[in-house]
């Protein structure tokens, strides 16, 4: 059998040894990697510290603008307004009932109004006739023979 043989090592101690040192190296990679991505997180921490000092700025803004906001809503009553709108509410339906008798009364006025323009019309003719009644009986009374 042969062997091959590369500056004096023979291709069997290659073998063996060509895994472990790919394995040692990605091992120190691996380590590496790890330490630089550590390090990077470290440097980014004290941006995040400041974020979260911002942050709670932020949330003092948003609590005053809440508690603006619910004084203003306590200013405007708005818990009070729900009784007020019923009480509206119940207003205009009694208006909308009276306007509905209105609205039969307005009918019934204008029906009277038609009747006694004809009544009107009839006591006119009457009233014609009884002059002329009057009138024939003043002539009648200056004719009279008996006299």
């Amino acid at each position: 059998m042969s062997e091959v043989n590369l500056s004096g090592l023979k291709a069997v101690w290659l073998t063996l040894a060509l895994p472990v040192l790919s394995g040692i190296s990605g091992a120190i990679y691996f380590g590496y990697d790890a330490i630089k991505r550590f390090e990077i997180v470290e440097e980014s921490n004290g941006a995040y510290s400041t974020s979260i000092s911002e942050l709670s700025t932020v949330d003092g803004d948003f609590n005053s603008r809440i508690q603006s906001l619910e004084q203003a809503m306590q200013d405007n009553d708005v818990r009070g307004l729900a009784p007020k709108l019923s009480e509206i509410s119940t207003q205009m339906n009694a208006i909308l009932d009276q306007q509905k008798e209105l609205l039969d009364l307005r009918s019934k006025v204008e029906k009277s109004e038609t009747i006694t323009e004809g009544l009107g019309d009839k006591l006119d003719l009457y009233n014609n006739e009884i002059e002329d009644l009057w009138k024939a009986f003043d002539e009648a009374v200056s004719k009279n023979p008996l006299k």
